[in-house]
């Protein structure tokens, strides 16, 4: 256990890898939050994330709810299986079933209450509570030390109380630590385990016994989990591909594992038979060279295999089959069930042991998530599909199961992806859990590259590597997210003179297809000019054209396209553009999408202000999509293709012309999860 600075034993302290405001921002009209650990990677009371509760009055939690123990009606059989599903909550998988969010190895280790100036909020309170819920989720108390913290709104003043592993007393804490790297300490001390089990079980439903279909489908489950330590069952656990295409793996048998202990924070194990392999032999040197973004995430694969042959006959004997006749008139339904889970391991755990007190409760935690929902619709057939997130905001993976009969903006699914949002404490108004945005596995040395349409890579986010914009005491405003380069003579089409809206049109679009409001792919020219002439504000001659666009036509297709609605700013001149950063500021604020700037016969797109309101100086992240090269970013970057731009530099040189008008496009950024 880590003492604090002074030493003195029972002074505890509390490490953070989550950053302070997002204890504190919403959505969530609950001032708890459940404080997430992984007790056998991270040092004692290192919070890695929090979570806020769905089943909330005030401060006072519904624990039977939050630990998913309450029952839900059964679905009964409808002439009218549409209403079946929208009128039942179990037809849409619950966001409330904690342990199916987290990843096993993830624990919760306290619990966080945020009050205002004379609130009651204790942080004994709070111990008390995370006690509580830990015990209701895995039906025994905490064998690591538990944490209950006080913060105060207002000034974000924290106090906290922590108990010793096992303990029912709590000392007050003194020192808190806010990491700076929280990867750093995430991703070289653990590691993920990743386990895909596709099951198809046979499920025997009498006639007449619609109201015991919960009991023999929860028996037939755990005579299938039953066998997964039979010696018949084996294991092929596989490392990330290497760069030189490489990967490390070893086979287990069921009787290689340990099952003495399956709660996190247990130390006791079984010594294996087999050798014991720790995770770390599955990864090269440098741990914080793992990749855990969206496009590709490193984690070991275990696969469950079966080998019936193993012991299963003695020499000299034949097969035998048994049969057991129905009782009574039966109708055969089989399950399928697709099981996909990450656990969280100490890089250092021998594999064995990963196997049988991660993976394997992490398969059982998991199907008892799903189990609710099929026996509720045991006539109709769920369709569960387990998803891997890491969404902005978040340093460690959560789970998400949703339904596939309902598309990612029916009504069922939109409603749990908000639940989820809320749970999690993400932001209501972007998609950052639908199926697009799942993590990705693969190997480390096959890195996703972004390609345009003709198998070109694309640049994204060249401002990332522009210098300061000069302006002395400025606040800068920029774009929220990631959208690709387009500029003249991309895919092979030469449109240079004409087609600088078209490539600023095109940059816009992938800003909304990167942050996963769509997945229309972004439109070339000559659809740009279709979709024009299907709304009407275009001939049939405007097609295959080098005719421009500006503005107008830009928001037109954004909502064809897109339905996305778009804010319009004319100015008379180029001077009067800095008048608009304090407007522009706030788009980029608020929205966070990149803005077209069309005039005369020149088109920009901006990507931030920065701006000082006290003494008006300005000036504009331009992305130029006139540049006809190479997508070599430091040349771009030299050129001067993307970079601050005053409207009147130091020599006296206008970026904006004098004499002509200027029309910029603000995109909005679409309210939805």
């Amino acid at each position: 256990m880590e003492a604090s600075a002074d030493g003195s034993r029972g002074r505890w302290a509390l490490r953070f890898l989550c950053p302070k405001r997002s204890l504190l921002s919403p959505p969530s009209a609950s001032p708890l939050r459940w404080l997430i650990g992984a007790p056998r990677v991270l040092p004692p009371f290192t919070i890695a994330a929090a979570l806020r509760p769905l089943h909330a009055d005030g401060a006072a939690p519904d624990l039977p709810r939050e630990a998913g123990k309450v029952s839900q009606p059964l679905a009964h059989p409808s002439p009218h299986p549409s209403r079946t599903r929208r009128s039942h909550r179990t037809s849409v998988p619950p966001a409330d079933e904690i342990r199916g969010l987290l990843p096993r190895g993830f624990d919760i280790v306290g619990a966080l209450l945020v009050g205002g100036e004379g609130s009651d909020a204790d942080a004994g309170r709070a111990l008390e509570l995370a006690r509580s819920l830990r015990e209701r989720l895995l039906g025994a108390a905490a064998s690591h030390g538990m944490v209950g913290v006080r913060m105060d709104a207002a000034s974000g003043e924290i106090r906290f109380v922590a108990s010793e592993s096992g303990g029912t007393g709590a000392v007050e804490g003194v020192e808190i630590v806010w990491e700076d790297e929280p990867g750093m300490l995430l991703w070289e001390k653990g590691c993920l385990l990743r386990c895909e089990l596709p099951l198809k079980l046979p499920l025997y439903v009498p006639a007449d016994e619609i109201s015991g279909i919960e009991e023999r489908f929860s028996s037939l489950l755990e005579s299938t989990f039953a066998k997964l330590s039979d010696p018949h069952v084996l294991y092929l656990v596989e490392g990330p591909i290497a760069s030189n295409e490489s990967r490390h793996s070893i086979i287990l048998h069921g009787n290689d594992l340990s099952f003495d202990s399956h709660l996190p924070g247990n130390s006791k194990t079984k010594e294996c038979t087999t050798s014991s392999v720790s995770c770390s032999e599955f990864f090269p040197e440098k741990r914080y060279s793992l990749s855990l973004t969206r496009e590709n995430a490193d984690a070991i694969e275990i696969t469950v295999l079966s080998n019936q042959s193993v012991g299963s006959l003695k020499p000299g004997t034949a097969p035998v089959v048994d049969y057991f006749p129905a009782p009574a008139p039966a109708s055969l339904r089989v399950i399928n069930l697709k099981l996909d889970i990450l656990c969280y391991s100490p890089i250092d755990l021998p594999v064995p042991v990963a196997v049988s007190e991660l993976v394997i409760p992490g398969l059982a935690d998991q199907t008892s998530v799903m189990k609710k929902i099929i026996a509720s619709e045991i006539t109709q057939q769920a369709q569960l599909c387990p998803y891997h997130f890491i969404p902005l905001g978040l340093h460690i993976p959560v789970t998400t199961i949703y339904d596939t009969r309902y598309g990612e903006i029916e009504e069922k699914q939109s409603e749990l992806r908000k639940e989820l949002h809320i749970r999690l404490g993400l932001p209501l108004d972007r998609p950052l859990l639908r199926i697009s945005n799942a993590l990705t596995f693969g190997g480390m040395g096959k890195r996703v590259k972004s390609m345009s349409r003709n198998g070109s890579s694309l640049l994204r986010d060249v401002h990332r590597e522009i210098p300061s914009s000069g302006v002395s005491g400025g606040i800068m405003s920029l774009i929220d997210g990631s959208y690709e380069y387009y500029h003249y003579l991309h895919d092979g089409i030469d449109d240079n003179g004409w087609g600088c809206a078209y490539r600023s049109l095109q940059t816009i679009f992938s800003w909304y297809k990167l942050q996963q409001y769509s997945s229309i792919d972004v439109p070339s020219h000559r659809e740009i000019q279709q979709v024009l002439v299907e709304i009407g504000d275009k001939d049939p001659s405007f097609i295959g054209s080098r005719e421009w666009i500006g503005a107008i036509e830009l928001s037109f297709v954004l909502d064809k396209l897109l339905g996305v609605s778009c804010k319009i700013i004319n100015v008379r001149s180029g001077d009067e553009l800095p008048e608009k950063c304090r407007e522009l500021a706030r788009h980029f604020e608020t929205q966070g999408t990149p803005v077209m700037i069309g005039g005369g016969v020149l088109a920009y797109t901006l990507l931030g202000v920065d701006y000082n309101d006290a003494s008006g100086d300005c000036a504009f992240l331009i992305l130029d999509p006139h540049y006809t090269g190479t997508d070599d970013l430091k040349k771009i970057v030299n050129g001067g293709w993307c970079g601050w731009k005053k409207s009147v530099d130091s020599k006296g040189r206008s970026f904006f012309l004098k004499d002509k008008f200027y029309n910029l496009l603000l995109p909005q950024r679409p309210n939805m999860v």
